[in-house]
């Protein structure tokens, strides 16, 4: 190694120093100074013990949080970082856990976070937790798509995509021709990753678009269409079930009082509860009146009735007498 070459690696002594205690030291691990001074020498720093300890200093007084106590081999600790191991283990099992990231990109993103750790945390860190209903997805381009889409959002500018789905085969089968949309809003439901827009082919309500299923997503020079001041996007997802697209209504529930818990998981304690009778209640909310709200309803079997309007309550009975019919042939 050249003089030159020397003299800049002494220059970067300081940060190797404080990656060595964000690596090697926790409040559970410490490292005495001649630890220290060997580990830098392992990385071709030499480093004297004054010189070590005035580098602490200057991070001390940079907010560097090291701790250490008095004597001679009192050893030093990062005591404090960007993220705890509580936060980082709810980042990972989030990375794990989401169908919306690819196995390949779950393993790069695990190694990251667990960079943030020291070493003997890390172990702690890269758990594998996945729920039993999900599956990851093949889209490994989802990552540039969900770029675009916030680039477009925030320039305000429509987005052009192809859309597809998969058949029998399991292969993909691409919708006719490009879909052209107004991006608003990104959002996570189930594990997966939707695009709120509107679309011109639905102008009636706002649509959703499952972001794994769209390929070649580009940002075109036409505005959006604006939304609408009064528009909320939480009020929205509120009457969305498994993010299916359509008109709204208001409709009022009749539920036995031991599913008030699941009333007030779905859709928040701002419902207003009303007594019916000793064993009931009622109460008022706007939903998307279609199969998978009518499939989250009947889970709850007699305990769980749609009182009005009457067409809500008939369309939910004729799609029970489908099923049954089904059943019974």
């Amino acid at each position: 190694m050249s003089g030159e070459e020397k003299k800049n690696v002494q220059r970067l002594k300081i940060l190797y120093l404080y990656d060595i205690l964000r690596k090697y030291t926790d409040e559970e691990h410490s490292l005495t100074m001649p630890e220290i001074i060997a580990k830098l020498d392992e990385v071709g720093i030499s480093a004297g013990r004054k010189a070590v300890y005035d580098d602490i200093e200057a991070l001390k007084s940079y907010g560097a949080d090291i701790i250490s106590g008095r004597g001679r081999s009192t050893g030093y600790y990062l005591a404090s970082r960007d993220f705890e191991l509580p936060e980082l283990k709810l980042l990972a099992d989030a990375v794990s856990s989401s169908s919306f990231i690819t196995e390949k990109k779950s393993r790069d993103l695990l190694k990251k976070i667990e960079a943030l750790a020291s070493v003997y945390e890390a172990s702690q860190i890269s758990r594998q937790v996945f729920n039993a209903d999900r599956v990851k997805t093949l889209n490994e381009r989802i990552y540039i798509s969900v770029d675009s889409i916030h680039r477009a959002i925030a320039l305000k500018k429509q987005i052009s995509f192809r859309y597809f789905e998969y058949v029998i085969s399991k292969r993909k089968k691409y919708r006719d021709g490009a879909r052209v949309c107004s991006p608003y809003a990104m959002t996570w439901d189930n594990g997966r990753y939707y695009l709120v827009a509107f679309y011109e082919k639905r102008p009636d309500s706002l649509t959703n678009f499952r972001v794994d299923r769209m390929e070649n997503v580009e940002i075109t020079d036409i505005p959006a269409k604006p939304l609408s001041p009064d528009f909320s996007l939480s009020d929205y997802l509120g009457s969305t079930f498994s993010m299916f697209s359509g008109e709204t209504r208001d409709v009022r529930l009749r539920f036995h009082n031991s599913l008030v818990n699941a009333a007030i998981d779905r859709f928040g304690k701002q419902i207003h509860i009303t007594r019916d009778d000793e064993e009931h209640f009622t109460f008022r909310v706007s939903v998307k009146p279609e199969a998978p709200f009518f499939g989250w309803l009947f889970q709850f079997g007699k305990n769980a009735e749609i009182v009005s309007p009457e067409d809500i309550r008939s369309k939910y009975a004729y799609c029970l007498r489908e099923v049954l019919g089904t059943i019974e042939k």
